[in-house]
């Protein structure tokens, strides 16, 4: 089939062709996110695997920490906050209940939590936990996960309000053990 534009003509339209044309992805009935389909899922796979690989040769170990993240996390870090503060999706409610047919949040949560937009603040509290002394150092962590960003023009692989994320932490007794 015949692209629509070129990339020439209009970069941004011409990538979203050429992966849907491609049967990679399309777009989700979940606004902003998208359906990774089997091709699409294989290069990502293909791509953590060796990536996952490399990583552990650096003596990085693969760890996995929570989605949500208490909100309170976030206002100790306003700094970090900043970028990410207009994108963040806010958990406020746990259930839902029927109201005349109509389903709505109730119980709402005592503190609110945040979806994952990165993962620094609450490995930074496990760090507090984990490190008593410099014998517990160095600490190199790896995690695959999902992260959420409210993007307001979401592009497929791209931008999107959820997608795959690699973030590698580390924690040592100096600077330059870090840079090293």
């Amino acid at each position: 089939m015949a692209m629509k534009t070129t990339r020439k003509e209009n970069y941004p339209e011409w990538y979203q062709n050429v992966v849907s044309e491609a049967d990679m992805a399309e777009n989700s009935v979940s606004p902003g996110c998208m359906v990774m389909k089997a091709w699409g899922y294989g290069i990502w796979e293909r791509i953590q695997r060796v990536l996952d690989e490399k990583i552990k040769e650096t003596g990085h170990e693969n760890y996995y920490f929570p989605m949500f993240i208490p909100l309170s996390f976030f206002q100790k870090e306003a700094e970090h906050v900043e970028g990410f503060a207009k994108e963040m999706a806010v958990v406020t409610h746990s259930r839902l209940v029927n109201e005349n047919g109509k389903l709505k949040p109730s119980s709402p949560l005592e503190e609110p939590l945040i979806v994952r937009p990165t993962s620094e603040t609450i490995i930074a509290d496990s760090f507090a936990k984990w490190v008593k002394s410099y014998r517990d150092l160095p600490i190199l962590l790896n995690q695959w996960a999902n992260v959420v960003r409210w993007e307001m023009r979401p592009r497929l692989y791209l931008r999107t309000r959820e997608f795959l994320w690699q973030e590698g932490h580390t924690v040592h007794a100096t600077h330059k053990e870090a840079e090293e």
